[in-house]
């Protein structure tokens, strides 16, 4: 809705002809997010709540699948348990040693090598869709950043983090 300034209001059927900066309809009708209703430029309590029928029937449909699929599984399953069943495995074998041994170090710089690739990737994608908007300082600070993580790729490429003996 532009400002005009002062003006004669068109309005609805109970604003109209009024003078001032917003007419009183446009203020009644941002307060009630509507637009003027064609009937004497009232909206009733029964088209209000009208309007939220659709939400109300999403929500309750996704309750009702919500709970059904939290209760299916205590319904559905097969319950036998065994000694076999209810054992310890790792990676479809048991497990062979204790839970708390000292891993490789190599396994948390591989992981923290895929977290930071996995960043840039996820920081890429807004910066290629608003190329156009950020201009030159937008084009440089992402080679920095680029730079920066080159930079790190290669000191650990150099300290032997990525070879596997």
């Amino acid at each position: 809705m532009p400002l005009e300034g002062l003006r004669a209001s068109a309005g609805c059927a109970n604003h109209s002809g009024v003078a001032t900066y917003f007419s009183a309809c446009e203020i009644c009708c941002l307060a009630l997010s509507h637009a003027p209703s064609r009937r004497q430029g009232r909206i009733t309590m029964t088209e209000l709540l009208g309007s939220y029928v659709p939400i109300a029937i999403f929500i309750g449909i996704a309750l009702v699948i919500g709970v059904a699929l939290l209760i299916a599984p205590f319904a559905v399953a097969f319950k036998a348990p065994d000694s076999e069943k209810l054992s310890a495995y790792e990676c479809g074998f048991n497990a062979f040693d204790d839970a708390r041994m000292k891993f490789d170090i190599r396994f948390y710089l591989v992981s923290i090598l895929f977290i930071i690739f996995d960043l840039e990737v996820a920081f890429l994608f807004p910066w290629a869709v608003s190329f156009h908007q950020l201009g030159w300082f937008g084009f440089w600070s992402m080679m920095v950043f680029l730079g920066v993580l080159t930079i790190g790729f290669i000191y650990e490429w150099k300290k032997g983090a990525l070879e596997w003996n």
